[in-house]
């Protein structure tokens, strides 16, 4: 690898002296009142030298990295991918990069990540929380930190987020089965410590109630393409077998659909199923899987604008944000009534 070109070589280049190439390049020709002839020419050196300037260096000077850290429980998951993707794209417009982080679903791996992302010198935070503890996150926003938390959040902490009303979410799902002569009825469910998984539960039993049905299923422990797959196995060895199933999100449906094709079983002939989460993928499958959407461009761009309201100390009164979803409907319900 060739050495990297440093400003002494472009004053070496130029015949002009190191301060004043640093001047330049730092954008305080005008300050200091160096000559356009001057300004062009160190320009034009760096450019033929292919100089890149020292970030580290400019971080020390100035005390600002232009970074900030998401943190995901796994890029795996296309809803979490997606959000990457949008709020990679929302940070970029301020002309500031993202460092992200995987926890894999494990909590200690998340705090792991957040020191190391700390000695790094990011400006702000976001992050979908994988467990139930926020003591470490908490501390961070306390020290002043710009912290924000999207999808998974902490009730009754003072630690701001945005998300989705998954309540009304899974409640508006569970009821549109009801609605559709379906009683028995299945919810296959992920990591059972996070909020929205509670909360989505909540409105599933909720609606279930409301219909009078106190006989129903709530299985699985993972969002995953496998916990998907293994509890939809399960549901059809038992003697009676639901006639819809709800996956709380959509990996947990990837592995409902392996399972049923496995067993031969056809929707919504067959079973019908419904799903949390939105992805492109839904609408190519055989047959299209009617979903719960969350508005994940809009969690994006509230999260970083409040994220930079802090970081630019132009904090609004944005603190905990619920969005509606959208119930998407296409083929993959029977009406049974």
């Amino acid at each position: 690898m060739a050495p990297k070109v440093n400003i002494n070589d472009i004053a070496l280049k130029t015949g002009l002296s190191i301060t004043t190439v640093s001047r330049v390049l730092n954008g305080k020709a005008e300050q200091y009142r160096i000559g356009k002839k001057s300004q062009q020419k160190i320009k034009e050196a760096a450019r033929e030298l292919n100089y890149i300037p020292n970030q580290y260096a400019a971080n020390l000077r100035t005390g600002k990295s232009n970074t900030i850290a998401l943190i995901v429980p796994s890029l795996n998951n296309p809803f979490f991918a997606g959000i990457a993707s949008k709020i990679n794209a929302e940070v970029r417009k301020f002309g500031y990069i993202t460092i992200i982080g995987d926890s894999d679903e494990n909590q200690e791996i998340e705090k792991i990540e957040l020191l190391q992302l700390m000695s790094r010198n990011i400006e702000g935070l976001i992050i979908v929380p994988c467990g139930n503890e926020w003591e470490h996150i908490k501390h961070l926003h306390d020290l002043g930190l710009p912290v924000i938390c999207i999808d998974r959040y902490f009730e009754n902490v003072d630690l701001p987020y945005v998300s989705t009303d998954n309540y009304e979410g899974a409640y508006s799902a569970t009821k549109y089965l009801l609605d559709h002569g379906h009683v028995s009825i299945a919810c296959i469910q992920g990591v059972q410590a996070a909020t929205p998984n509670k909360l989505r539960v909540q409105g599933f039993e909720d609606a279930m109630k409301e219909a009078g049905i106190t006989d129903y299923s709530i299985v699985g422990d993972d969002y995953s393409v496998q916990n998907g797959y293994l509890e939809t196995k399960l549901l059809f060895q038992h003697k009676t077998k639901p006639t819809a199933i709800f996956s709380l999100n959509n990996t947990i449906a990837m592995g409902c659909l392996k399972a049923l094709k496995e067993e031969k079983i056809k929707i919504p002939e067959d079973v019908s199923l419904i799903t949390f989460d939105d992805h492109p993928y839904l609408d190519f499958l055989a047959t299209p899987l009617t979903c719960i959407a969350q508005p994940v461009s809009d969690i994006s761009k509230i999260a970083i604008k409040f994220l930079f309201s802090r970081i630019n100390n132009n904090e609004k009164n944005i603190n905990q944000v619920l969005l509606k979803p959208k119930m998407k409907i296409k083929e993959s319900v029977r009406n049974i009534l």
